[in-house]
């Protein structure tokens, strides 16, 4: 019994050898892993915003009697943009101006009947109770010519803010209201926006984890903004915008809902080509020195893993599981664990590869 099972084995074991001898070896292309500089690139999407946006809201209320601008144009700082009717506040600072000079004159008289009540009081002629009298005439009379004059420049203030100016260098947005329409401190919507786009701020988002990797390496998140290279912005229609930007500041605060931090980076835009409210694409390149790189084509993907197949010297194939960076140029992988330098491993159609299976290796690099 015995002898016949062993029999049965060694028969199973010699065919099975013989099956796995007759297996054709197929010819992969092979690549000896070696380190080089790279550089990844990563894109977020970004919305541009002007470095001010200003909404142009009116200080006092009234009909628009005049539109001084047009939509997109470009305006100085000071320059006048609307005009609202300026009768009623004319008419309030003429009245204020009035009761200036009548309080000016209560005053010059309440003046000469202290001066007056005064010399009698020194010649014992009148009592100190008039005397105090007259005092306070004269200067209840200098509070009714103190409160004229802020009366004067409330209502020259207000007529002052019938001409709407622009606070700053900018291009004008769109405008909403137009001649005749009747506007207000109150209104739901500014009469304009006035965005300074010399220069443009383009906000994207990252997630905490590449947050907390860049300040671990950089020391601190300000060291980490200023170790940061200099950005590409890729417009909306795909191209390329022709200035680099520079990454100014990141949150200091998580969004719980989305796990990522704001990061802040300014373009300048002299050709005014970026305006606000647009989308785009910013791209930030990472460089890896003197790293294991290979081709996407020798790994195959399991799930949140990637393994490759190394060649031995009988040109065997064998599974080897790798750890890669989190960044990739969508072409090739930087290996942070598994690969050696001086490793061969097969460079093409790793996925049609099985465990253990010979290959004919086509060439070296």
């Amino acid at each position: 019994m015995l002898p016949a099972l062993a029999a049965l084995v060694l028969l199973g074991s010699c065919s099975g050898k013989k099956s796995q001898q007759q297996m054709p070896s197929a010819n992969f292309e092979t690549m000896k892993v070696a380190t080089k500089d790279v550089t990844m690139f990563t894109k977020y999407s970004a919305t541009i915003r002007g470095r001010q946006d200003i909404d142009i809201m009116p200080q006092v209320g009234g009909t628009l009697q005049r539109l001084c601008v047009t939509e997109g144009e470009k305006v100085a700082k000071g320059q006048t943009l609307f005009i609202i009717d300026q009768v009623p506040y004319q008419a309030a600072l003429n009245t204020a101006e009035a009761q200036q000079k009548a309080a000016g004159a209560a005053l010059a008289t309440a003046q000469l009947a202290y001066d007056s009540k005064k010399k009698l009081f020194d010649q014992e002629v009148i009592s100190d109770v008039e005397l105090q009298t007259a005092y306070n005439a004269l200067l209840s009379a200098k509070a009714q010519v103190a409160q004229a004059d802020a009366q004067v420049v409330n209502a020259r203030n207000n007529l002052s803010y019938t001409v709407v100016k622009s606070p700053s260098n900018g291009v004008v947005g769109t405008l909403p209201y137009r001649v005749g329409a009747l506007v207000g401190p109150s209104m739901p919507h500014p009469l304009t926006t006035v965005s300074d786009n010399s220069q443009m701020y383009v906000y994207f988002s990252i997630n905490e984890v590449q947050l907390l990797n860049m300040t671990r390496e950089s020391g601190s998140a300000e060291a980490a903004i200023k170790a940061m290279p200099e950005i590409n912005l890729l417009l909306v229609d795909g191209s390329e915008y022709a200035h680099k930007g520079k990454v100014e500041s990141v949150s200091g605060v998580v969004d719980r809902s989305t796990g990522t931090v704001q990061v802040r980076a300014v373009f300048d835009n002299p050709e005014n080509l970026l305006h606000s409210g647009s989308t785009g694409h910013v791209v930030i390149p990472t460089v890896y020195r003197d790293r294991i790189v290979i081709p996407v084509t020798a790994t195959v993907q399991m799930q949140d893993k990637f393994k490759v197949y190394l060649v031995d010297k009988d040109n065997i194939a064998h599974e080897k599981l790798v750890v890669t960076e989190a960044l990739s140029s969508g072409k090739e992988y930087v290996i942070k664990e598994g690969l050696d330098v001086g490793d061969v491993i097969v460079s093409e159609g790793a996925g049609m590869l099985r465990d253990g299976q010979n290959i004919k290796p086509n060439k070296e690099n």
